[in-house]
């Protein structure tokens, strides 16, 4: 591109004109009357936009931000699928296969040692997961932050990738409060719960893990939406488990029964059939469960 610009000094040096033309693509700078060039090295002193996404509205200076999900936290350099040289012309075959190649020891030489390709391997489970289970970002994020803790202690020698992946996700969902069971992520990622359990009990002693009392409203949702139960179920039940936190009677209770319990209540209460079973295959909790925490609720509301 080509552009006109009324500079004081220097002057054309062969014929004295002032009338200067710079070139913004070769970066020149020459006399638009007898055409010497007079520099072909100007710094271009704009902005240095550059989009780092396929959005071309997006005027970022910077690429994605580091994120602990990433084995090399988003770091290092990778080599782009864009078969064409820096003038954009496309590559010869024989070049083109170098590049490949290079492409493929360029990902294989960012994990040297076993524990960094375990890390890689333990990700790429979690990113999995992700998908499955509907887990949010700060999720994922956590469970990474735990996993990598626990290599620090040197947790994962001698035991199951998946079944670590699976603790430290379960904890991230007790720590961030997102009501995620333990046969929730033992089904998605396909091995036994009590493998999972173990895992979390290691996990939960070695890093003397903190986690909030879990609130029994927060279930109230996932249960009736698997159970289909009405809203006006749901806004009962949520009644009466906050005037059961107010009487003390959740405490030391798995919240998922009590609210599983406060919920078959609320459709007795409204006259919505469903039946104790119903409602405990939506919540993964036995009707044994179910029944003893009704007795409780019960008398709490009678009185």
């Amino acid at each position: 591109m080509l552009k006109n610009t009324m500079i004081a000094k220097p002057r054309c040096p062969s014929c004295g004109d002032r009338k200067m033309v710079t070139d913004q693509n070769t970066g020149e700078l020459f006399c638009s009357n007898c055409g010497l060039v007079v520099t072909d090295k100007i710094v271009d002193t704009g902005a240095e936009w550059r989009s780092f996404s396929s959005d071309e509205g997006n005027k970022a200076r910077t690429g994605a931000g580091t994120s602990l999900t990433m084995h090399d936290r988003g770091l290092s350099t990778v080599i782009g699928a864009a078969n064409k040289d820096a003038t954009g012309k496309p590559l010869s075959a024989g070049i083109k296969s170098s590049i490949e190649r290079l492409r493929t020891w360029d990902s294989r030489s960012q994990a040297h040692s076993s524990a960094d390709r375990n890390l890689r391997h333990a990700l790429n489970e979690m990113g999995k997961l992700k998908d499955k289970l509907a887990l949010t970002d700060a999720v994922v994020e956590k469970a990474a932050y735990i996993y990598r803790k626990a290599m620090e202690k040197k947790l994962v020698r001698g035991r199951s990738i998946q079944g670590l992946v699976a603790a430290c996700l379960y904890a991230s969902c007790r720590n961030t409060e997102t009501p995620r069971t333990l046969d929730d992520i033992a089904k998605g990622i396909n091995i036994r719960r009590k493998d999972v359990a173990r895992c979390y009990r290691l996990i939960f002693r070695e890093l003397e893990l903190k986690m909030p009392v879990v609130d029994p409203v927060k279930g109230v949702s996932r249960i009736a939406s698997i159970a289909e139960l009405s809203e006006k179920s749901k806004r009962k039940a949520i009644k009466i488990l906050n005037q059961a936190k107010e009487e003390g009677i959740v405490a030391g209770k798995d919240p998922m029964g009590i609210a599983a319990a406060a919920l078959y209540l609320a459709c007795i209460s409204t006259g919505e059939v469903k039946s104790q079973k119903d409602i405990s295959i939506a919540s993964g909790v036995t009707e044994v469960t179910i029944r003893n925490r009704c007795a409780g609720l019960r008398k709490m509301i009678n009185e």
